[in-house]
């Protein structure tokens, strides 16, 4: 590690939710943008069932059986960290998930592994886009 470097394992989880929130956040406006090119509010209104803490906590518990001993345990941290504010349209359970999730996307964008997050990323768009399109056939 250089002079000045952060250690990575060191951050705090919620350290890493910080960043994580913000890489999965631009990842899928992009994605939105680039599939659905719209108003902007339409865009926002769509990314919003993906960043939500109910789709992360359903995201991570399909991806769960994918992730590396070292991805777990990073997840696990996140996930078990002190909760200090929580989204009023979130329970504690999915909120604690999907803090786990993001302490997860955090780690690997600040880790510089990028080949591993691009993968559990489009991984978790498809979890909920699958989820959405099931959701638009029963109505």
């Amino acid at each position: 590690m250089s002079e000045g470097q952060t250690d990575v394992r060191q951050l705090s989880a919620n350290a890493l939710a910080f960043v994580g929130d913000a890489v999965f956040a631009l990842f899928v406006r992009e994605r939105m943008l680039q599939r659905f090119p719209g108003s902007v509010h339409r865009l926002h209104t769509m990314s919003t069932h993906y960043v939500k803490a109910s789709a992360q906590a359903r995201i991570v518990m399909q991806l769960i059986p994918e992730f590396t001993e070292d991805e777990m345990s990073i997840y696990k941290r996140g996930r078990n960290t002190k909760v200090f504010t929580m989204p009023k349209n979130a329970d504690l359970s999915e909120y604690r998930h999907a803090t786990g999730f993001e302490a997860l996307i955090g780690f690997l964008h600040l880790n510089k592994e990028e080949r591993r997050l691009e993968e559990i990323l489009l991984m978790a768009v498809k979890i909920v886009e699958q989820s959405e399109q099931h959701h638009d056939k029963a109505e």
